[in-house]
């Protein structure tokens, strides 16, 4: 199997990833949680898997002369990947700052906590995808941005 055509796959399987949380977390039966307590909650999970990014980074530097002092990572080593990652993070981080608080007023803050505990989920899958394995981390990626995208999507079907 090529590149592309694994790639594909993991990115099928986030869209999978997508529908199963959107539909679950609304199917589960969780008690209602206002989107005042569910969204604080939902970003919780995401910014720990930020700072375990972050700390990461940190440590890598700390332990490396070369790059001490904040000098740029090599392209495609070890540093170089966390660095990428961690910047993908925070823009699907972003775009999940935009549209989960209306998913919660939607459908509720339980369903904004789902959210978030799969974000963290397919981060540290994209995360060790990018160091592993390019399907493992086109389903991270796709976990993520997917999720977001079809929740939004839904909540405003329901609004409308």
């Amino acid at each position: 199997m090529d590149k592309r055509a694994a790639i594909a796959i993991g990115m099928g399987a986030g869209a999978l990833w997508a529908v199963a949380v959107v539909w679950g977390a609304q199917k589960a039966g969780l008690a209602f949680m206002t989107p005042l307590v569910g969204v604080p909650l939902a970003f919780a999970p995401v910014g720990l898997v930020m700072a375990l990014m972050i700390g990461r980074l940190a440590q890598r530097r700390f332990f490396d002369d070369a790059i001490i002092d904040g000098d740029d990572f090599t392209p495609g080593s070890p540093p170089w990947v966390d660095q990428r990652v961690l910047s993908n993070t925070a823009e699907q981080a972003l775009l999940a700052l935009l549209i989960w608080p209306f998913v919660a007023l939607t459908m509720g803050g339980q369903v904004a906590v789902v959210l978030g505990l799969a974000f963290a989920l397919a981060r540290l899958a994209f995360w060790i995808g990018y160091h592993l394995a390019p399907p493992l981390r086109a389903f991270g990626f796709a976990a993520t941005f997917y999720t977001t995208v079809l929740a939004g999507v839904w909540s405003l079907a329901i609004w409308l």
